[in-house]
């Protein structure tokens, strides 16, 4: 029996309906699929080539020496002067004035640098090489020393190292910070870090700084936490402060001053600190770079402000 022609296309569209109905709940989960996999990509952490590694930042090669990575490292900062077997290196300047000729010489196959490292221009020639260019954040706390050692143990593929560095320094931390904490509010002294004294002028740390952190951690008081960042202040601000202790890194050249010349200025002269003499100086990368050592920066930190 022969199918009318109109009741054959009236059969083949049902049949067609019938399909793309039935596609319809596919659909939603294809794109789901699609979005899962997509989204599981985003999560994958970059796999780069860190076996000719320049780090740059005291505290990022420091993190690479205590995780056991040190034979990648092939070039370093300034900064990176600890540990001793780091000076060895070649310098590649200091990291707020790199040198990208400097660093592309020694050819890398990656450079791992801490947050606020520089000049902006130097960082695009960088990251425009074909070298990649992984930045560090920075943050002058607990949490970020932590943070950055998984950072830096994701992109060198090693994260059982990092887990196991993360546990052993944030359990010292923990112990150092509460035993400096245990000093009443009442109890804790006021402290001035002064950066330099060039010219006359002192500059010296407000809030979110490195010297601000440690301050706090070692359990005293930032004597000028009215204003962020490193700042010259005058000598009213100095007066006003009251400080018990001053707090300076280990210095040579036109930042350094003996304590003699820097009672001399007369802000400092009438401060607490003056009058005691207290004057207290630490190398510069332990006291400010909040990497695996800074348990013990708070300790001695601690001893020196309060003694014992």
């Amino acid at each position: 029996m022969k199918i009318p022609s109109n009741l054959r296309r009236l059969r083949l569209c049902g049949l067609a309906l019938t399909a793309a109905v039935t596609a319809l709940p596919l659909l939603p989960a294809a794109t789901a699929k699609n979005s899962f996999i997509r989204a599981a990509q985003a999560e994958e952490p970059k796999k780069i080539d860190t076996s000719r590694l320049v780090a740059v930042g005291g505290d990022v090669t420091e993190i690479v020496y205590a995780l056991g990575e040190e034979s990648r490292l092939i070039a370093r900062d300034s900064t990176s002067t600890y540990p001793e077997a780091a000076m060895k290196l070649p310098d590649v300047g200091y990291m707020r004035a790199l040198s990208p000729e400097g660093i592309l010489a020694v050819n890398p196959t990656a450079i791992i640098a801490v947050e606020g490292s520089g000049p902006p221009e130097a960082l695009t020639v960088l990251k425009n090489a074909s070298v990649p260019f992984e930045t560090v954040p920075n943050t002058y706390d607990r949490a970020g020393i932590l943070t950055k050692i998984d950072k830096i143990g994701t992109l060198l593929a090693v994260p059982d190292k990092a887990r196991a560095l993360e546990t052993k320094v944030g359990a010292d931390l923990d112990a150092a910070i509460a035993d400096a904490g245990k000093r009443s509010e009442a109890g804790r002294k006021r402290v001035l870090f002064i950066l330099s004294t060039q010219g006359g002028k002192i500059m010296a740390s407000g809030t979110g700084t490195a010297a601000d952190g440690i301050i706090k951690l070692a359990g005293a008081i930032n004597a000028v936490g009215s204003f962020s960042g490193y700042k010259p202040v005058t000598d009213e601000a100095i007066v006003e402060a009251k400080p018990d202790v001053i707090l300076m890194m280990n210095r040579q050249g036109s930042h350094a001053a003996a304590n003699d010349d820097l009672f001399r200025q007369p802000a400092l002269a009438l401060t607490p600190a003056a009058q005691k003499k207290a004057v207290i100086r630490m190398d510069g990368l332990h006291l400010l770079g909040f990497g695996p050592r800074t348990a013990g920066a708070v300790r001695e930190l601690n001893a020196a402000i309060y003694g014992g």
